[in-house]
């Protein structure tokens, strides 16, 4: 089986719990680092599923990656390859798509409630029994659902949180989160978190209080979504 191939395109945005549930699937992968300068494959068909991590650039930003990566995902969803956003992973997926990227109303940071839209694509993707989960947030820009893709997730400071398109999943908010990359994220955005005035930024210590119980929650909404993901990756 071909790898999974992972884009990080910060240090401290690695894949976290998604590296994790791979590895218990017996999935292999590989870390495609942008930040250290690593090239864009040229070759979807490389890979057995392709997923991007979060970062703090925008899509929008001229940076020399991100025109290959948005022909990537082009080219993944036509040769049939998974492809799975998380947070800028979403929002380049959706920008290859054929949607677009703005600033959200206001930026989102720290833990919040996502409501599961009332779709079929939706319950197949997260089950009938969930139509509500705590996911964890840190983003100030937000994609539209592009051309053909169906809305899964929103919330009440971000309309679009994810969508489907066939075998692809674009996310806003993250559910790969861990101890680890929520306190490091803590550390290395404090000034960002006292600069902000938005009503959905939480202070470090109410991010982290009572973690381990959310990440434990959270872990059980992206088992859903990592075990549809896993499904249709290619096998041969």
């Amino acid at each position: 089986m071909q790898p999974v191939a992972i884009f990080r395109h910060w240090p401290t945005e690695g894949p976290g719990y998604f590296a994790t549930y791979l590895e218990s699937a017996d999935i292999p992968w590989r870390l495609v680092a942008l930040d250290e300068g690593e090239a864009v494959p040229l070759r979807a068909g490389d890979f057995s599923g392709i997923a991007f991590m979060g970062g703090p650039m925008s899509v929008n930003d001229d940076l020399p990656w991100i025109a290959p990566v948005l022909d990537l995902i082009r080219s993944a969803v036509a040769a049939d390859v998974p492809v799975l956003g998380h947070c800028l992973g979403g929002q380049l997926m959706a920008k290859a798509l054929g949607g677009s990227v703005r600033c959200n109303p206001v930026k989102e940071i720290g833990w919040g409630e996502v409501e599961v839209k009332d779709n079929s694509t939706a319950r197949e993707w997260l089950g009938p029994d969930v139509t509500r989960f705590e996911a964890f947030h840190w983003h100030g820009e937000t994609f539209t659902i592009p051309p053909g893709a169906v809305h899964v997730m929103s919330n009440r400071t971000c309309e679009n949180q994810g969508f489907v398109l066939g075998k692809h999943l674009a996310m806003q908010c993250h559910v790969e989160m861990t101890r680890d990359l929520i306190t490091s994220w803590c550390e290395s955005g404090a000034g960002e978190i006292a600069a902000s005035t938005s009503p959905a930024v939480q202070k470090p210590d109410q991010i982290l209080t009572g973690m381990d119980a959310r990440i434990t929650s959270l872990r059980a909404i992206a088992m859903r979504l990592y075990d549809q993901w896993t499904r249709n990756l290619k096998r041969t």
